[in-house]
C-alpha cells in the first residue's frame, strides 16, 4: 500500500483514528490536509496549506510524516508548540500508526543546563550574584543558597536538563545565562563533562531518531551556523515541515541580523571576570583585569553616547553613517581596548610556565572560547559602526535598560529559500494564516518560494453560528487625539455586555497604558495586564479567574490558546499595521517602492491582514465555543483597503448594535 493509502485509512471516517479516540468526529479538512502531505512527501516538492483553526493539522502533517519512513524535521513557531507536539500529539500517532518510531526535541543551547558551568559554581569560583548587575543587565536575582539546593535536587533527577522543567523558578532568572550552555560558553569537547553533557546527549539523540522536533529559532540559529561552514546544529533530515510558517520571515530577520548591545558587552566582561577568578598568576590576571576596567569604563561612555540618538523607550530609531558621526570616537574607542583586552588574553594562552603552573585545562579553554568571542564582538562592532552595507537597514533600539545598536537584512527572501526550504527533498508549509485574499502570492514572494503545491482549507469552525463580527457605527481615526478615548469607552461597553471574560488586544503600549485605567475603574470584573506577571503565569491567570479581562500587545496576537467561554471576545483597538517609522518595516517598503511596486498595497496590507488573523484566531477554538470579535478601527469600512480585511475575515455575521453582543451571548436571535 502507498503512502497516500496509508494516510487515507489512518483518517478515514472508520479509520484507526477513529477506533483509537473515544467521541472522534471525522474533519474532511484534516483527511484532506494529510492526503496533500502525503503527496508532497512522495513527490519531493514544496507544499503551502493554509489550514484553518481546527482542522487538526498537527496531526495531519504527523501522521503521514512517520507513516513515510524518512527522517524528518518539524519546526514549530514556539517552544510550548514543541512541548504540546511531545505531550498531546504524539501519543495519540504512535496509538494509530503501525510503525515504530522515535523522536526528539531539540532547543536552543541556552535552555539547557551547563554540567561544567554547574559544578564550577558549586565549587565557588563563578562570581556571584552581586557582579551580575553590570552596567545595563536586568533580570530576577536569585540568591545561590536558594538556588543551588533546588538544582542539586534536579540534576539528581532530570534526563534533559531542561530550564522548562524548573517551572517554579521565575522565566528571566538571571543567574541563569551563568549557568546554561550557550554556544558562548561551550568548552566543546575540550570540557570534561562533555560526554555527560545535556547538548551532547540531545544532539546525539537526534541523530539516532526518526522525527526531530525544533523551532523556528533553533532552524534559523542551524541555517545561519551552516551559511558560515561552521557545521551544523540540527541533524541532516530527509524532508522538513514547517508549522507556523506565517513567523519565518521575522525569525530569519532577526537570526541573520547583527546586534551589539551593553548587555552583550556586560556578558563578556563578566565572563573574563569568572575566568579570571580561576588563574592563579598575578601577573596576566592584572593585567586583564586592568584591560578589563578600561573596557568596562568605554562601554559606558560610548552606550551613554549613543542614547540620545534613540528615541523613547520601546522605539527603534533608523541609523546612517552620518547620524553615527557624533559616536564614532567613542565607538573606535571601545574598538581599541576590546583589541587590546582579546591580545591580553591570548598572552595567557602563551604564558611562561611559572605563570601558567596550577592553571586547570578548562581553564586555558575558556580563555581562548572568550578571545574568539571579543573578536567576534569586535568584528561586529566594526560593521554596525559603518551603517553602509545597503542590504541591511541599521538601527538603535531600546529595551529597558539596554541600548542595542543593530543590522537587519531587507530582504531575507532569498535567505529562506536556500538555507532552508530548498534545502530538503521536500518542504511542507503551514498555518492558519498562510494567505491574503484567497491567494499565496504574497507569503510565496516573502519566502522566495518559486513553485509549490498550494493548498486552503477552511476551518471546521461554524463562524456563521459560533460568531459575530462587532464595528461600532461611529469612531475616530486613529490618528484622532480622540481615538484613545473612545477606544476606551467602546471596550468599556463590549465588556460590560460580555461580562469580561475577554482579550482586548493593542497595538502599542501606548494605547493600553491609555485605556487601562478607564476600564480598571469602570469594570467589576479582574483586569489583568501584561508585563505584571511572565506571560505563562498571565494566562493560566486568566484561565482561572472568573470573568476576567486581559490587556495585551503583539506577543499575545498570536500561540495562545484558551478554550471555552472564559475568552468570550476579543477586541482589536487598530489594523495592525506595522509602523512605517520601524526602520525594518520603512527599508523594506523603500526597497519595494524602487522595484516599482505598491508598497502599501503588496507589502503593508497583506502583513497587517494576516497578524489581524492571527489576533482574532484567539477567540474559537473548539466547536462548542461562542464569541465576539469586535474591531474598533473605523478604516475597516470607511477606506478602500478595509474591503481586503473584510474578505479575509472569518464568516461571522456583522452587527453595529452593542445590544446585539448582549443577545449573541445570551442565545437570543
Amino acid at each position: 500500500m502507498d503512502l497516500v493509502s496509508r494516510v487515507d485509512a489512518v483518517f478515514d471516517d472508520d479509520g484507526t483514528l477513529a477506533r483509537a479516540l473515544s467521541g472522534f468526529e471525522p474533519r474532511p479538512a484534516q483527511r484532506a490536509m494529510a492526503t496533500t502531505v502525503a503527496e508532497a512527501l512522495n513527490d519531493g516538492e514544496v507544499a503551502l496549506i493554509e489550514a484553518g483553526t481546527g482542522t487538526g493539522k498537527t496531526l495531519a502533517y504527523l501522521v503521514p510524516a512517520v507513516l513515510s519512513g524518512k527522517r524528518v524535521l518539524v519546526s514549530t513557531g514556539t517552544k510550548n508548540l514543541q512541548e504540546q507536539i511531545v505531550e498531546k500529539d504524539l501519543p495519540v500517532v504512535t496509538a494509530i500508526v503501525d510503525r515504530p518510531f522515535t523522536a526528539t526535541v531539540m532547543k536552543g543551547r541556552s535552555n539547557y543546563l551547563c554540567l561544567h558551568r554547574y559544578q564550577v559554581m558549586k565549587s565557588g569560583s563563578l562570581p556571584r550574584q552581586q557582579r551580575l548587575g553590570g552596567f545595563g543587565h536586568a533580570g530576577t536575582e536569585v540568591d545561590e543558597r536558594i538556588l543551588l539546593p533546588i538544582l542539586d535536587r534536579w540534576v539528581a533527577t532530570t534526563a534533559t536538563g531542561d530550564r522548562a522543567e524548573l517551572r517554579d523558578l521565575p522565566e528571566d532568572l538571571t543567574i541563569w545565562s551563568e549557568l546554561a550552555a550557550s554556544a558562548e560558553n561551550c568548552l566543546g569537547t575540550t570540557c570534561p563533562q562533555f560526554n555527560e553533557c545535556y547538548v551532547t546527549r540531545m544532539r546525539q539523540q537526534a541523530a539516532e531518531s526518526d522525527l526531530v522536533i525544533v523551532n523556528h529559532h533553533l532552524l534559523f540559529a542551524d541555517a545561519a551556523v551552516r551559511q558560515g561552514n561552521y557545521g551544523a546544529v540540527i541533524p541532516d533530515r530527509d524532508v522538513a515541515i514547517l508549522d507556523e510558517a506565517h513567523q519565518l520571515e521575522d525569525v530569519a530577520t532577526n537570526y541573520f541580523g547583527l546586534a551589539v548591545s551593553n548587555y552583550r558587552l556586560e556578558d563578556v566582561t563578566r565572563d573574563v571576570e569568572r575566568v579570571m577568578a580561576g588563574w592563579p598568576a598575578p601577573e596576566g590576571r592584572d593585567a586583564v583585569r586592568r584591560m578589563l576596567a578600561r573596557v568596562d569604563d568605554r562601554a559606558r561612555q560610548f552606550f551613554d553616547a549613543l542614547r540620545p540618538q534613540r528615541a523613547t523607550n520601546e522605539e527603534k530609531v533608523r541609523v546612517s553613517p552620518e547620524a553615527l558621526a557624533d559616536v564614532q570616537p567613542a565607538g573606535q574607542t571601545l574598538l581599541s581596548v576590546l583589541e587590546g583586552l582579546e591580545a591580553q588574553m591570548q598572552l595567557l594562552k602563551s604564558a611562561p610556565s611559572d605563570q601558567a603552573a596550577g592553571v586547570r585545562p578548562a581553564v586555558l579553554d575558556d580563555v581562548m572560547a572568550l578571545v574568539g568571542r571579543i573578536g567576534e564582538l569586535r568584528s561586529e562592532l566594526t560593521i554596525l559602526l559603518r551603517a553602509s552595507d545597503p542590504d541591511f537597514v541599521f538601527f538603535l533600539e531600546a529595551r529597558g535598560r539596554g541600548v542595542f545598536l543593530r543590522a537587519a537584512p531587507i530582504d531575507v527572501s532569498r535567505i529562506v529559500a536556500d538555507e532552508v526550504v530548498d534545502r530538503f527533498k521536500a518542504t511542507v508549509l503551514t498555518s492558519a494564516t498562510l494567505a491574503v485574499e484567497g491567494a499565496f502570492d504574497y507569503v510565496r514572494g516573502r519566502l522566495g518560494i518559486r513553485r509549490a503545491r498550494e493548498q486552503r482549507l477552511s476551518s471546521e469552525f461554524d463562524y456563521t453560528r459560533q460568531a459575530i463580527l462587532y464595528l461600532p457605527k461611529r469612531m475616530p481615526l486613529p490618528k484622532d487625539p480622540a481615538f484613545a478615548e473612545a477606544v476606551a469607552r467602546e471596550s468599556l461597553q463590549i465588556l460590560r455586555r460580555t461580562r469580561g471574560r475577554a482579550f482586548v488586544l493593542f497595538t502599542s503600549y501606548a494605547m493600553l497604558r491609555a485605556v487601562e485605567p478607564v476600564l480598571r475603574m469602570g469594570l467589576s470584573y479582574p483586569v489583568l495586564v501584561q508585563g505584571t506577571m511572565p506571560r505563562g503565569a498571565l494566562l493560566d491567570a486568566f484561565r482561572l479567574t472568573p470573568h476576567a479581562v486581559l490587556l495585551a500587545t503583539s506577543s499575545f496576537w498570536q500561540g495562545v490558546d484558551v478554550v471555552g467561554e472564559q475568552l468570550s471576545c476579543v477586541i482589536i483597538d487598530k489594523l495592525p499595521f506595522a509602523s512605517p517609522g520601524d526602520p525594518v518595516t520603512a527599508a523594506r517598503m523603500e526597497a519595494l517602492t524602487n522595484e516599482g511596486a505598491d508598497a502599501f498595497g503588496d507589502y503593508q496590507v497583506p502583513l497587517a491582514i494576516l497578524t489581524l488573523l492571527q489576533g482574532l484566531g484567539r477567540l474559537i477554538r473548539h466547536r462548542s465555543d461562542r464569541g465576539v470579535l469586535a474591531i474598533l478601527d473605523p478604516r475597516i469600512r470607511s477606506m478602500g483597503y478595509g474591503r481586503r480585511f473584510l474578505a479575509s475575515l472569518p464568516p461571522a455575521p456583522v452587527v453595529h448594535d452593542l445590544d446585539a453582543i448582549e443577545r449573541f451571548l445570551d442565545g437570543q436571535p
